[in-house]
């Protein structure tokens, strides 16, 4: 299966009630044969109008740091576990997240990334462990399987907090050095 295969039928899904409120359905975007692949929660109502994961003031704010970094959005590609926004942006339920797990599944087999980076709790949670405290362990590299992954604090999070923005900035710090070191695209 190629990845425009798979978004054509995520775009038809229907196994949640989120399909029936959405504009559109948020795939993902980036590099098919990126390094480092960035996975959030669900799509926020920018994210829903345009299409495309992380344009909101969160994923601004995102992209400043990537910027900053030299990382090219273009090089890297950006998911979420949930395809379709939940109502007023509110958590993904249990239920929305086993629906779409699987596209977000076949998303990482394709893309095949040297580095999973979760962005947020909910997102390290479900992709790292279930018990994954985002507040300690923020900016540690695991071994899971065959992937490599770290998580850092959703950018909304820092938006909420800006407290929490140099530990980010020092997270983004660590996936850099680590892309170099490993000789990853970025």
């Amino acid at each position: 299966m190629e990845l425009k295969e798979l978004q054509e039928i995520c775009e038809k899904c229907q196994k949640c009630p989120l399909c029936k409120t959405k504009t559109n359905t948020v795939f993902g975007v980036g590099a098919q044969n990126a390094d480092i692949m960035f996975i959030g929660e669900a799509p926020g109502e920018n994210e829903d109008l345009t299409g495309i994961p992380f344009v909101g003031k969160a994923g601004q704010l995102f992209d400043k740091y990537l910027e900053y970094l030299g990382i090219s959005r273009e090089n890297v590609y950006i998911a979420n576990i949930l395809k379709c926004r939940p109502p007023k942006n509110r958590d993904p339920q249990s239920d929305e997240q086993d629906a779409c797990i699987p596209y977000l599944r076949e998303q990482v087999r394709l893309i095949d990334p040297k580095l999973i980076v979760c962005l947020g709790r909910i997102s390290a949670l479900r992709i790292i462990k279930p018990d994954y405290k985002i507040t300690s362990e923020h900016g540690t590299f695991v071994q899971k399987g065959k992937y490599v992954m770290t998580a850092v604090y959703h950018p909304s999070a820092l938006l909420r907090d800006p407290k929490k923005k140099d530990d980010m900035l020092t997270d983004m710090e660590k996936i850099k050095e680590y892309a170099v070191k490993h000789g990853l695209k970025i």
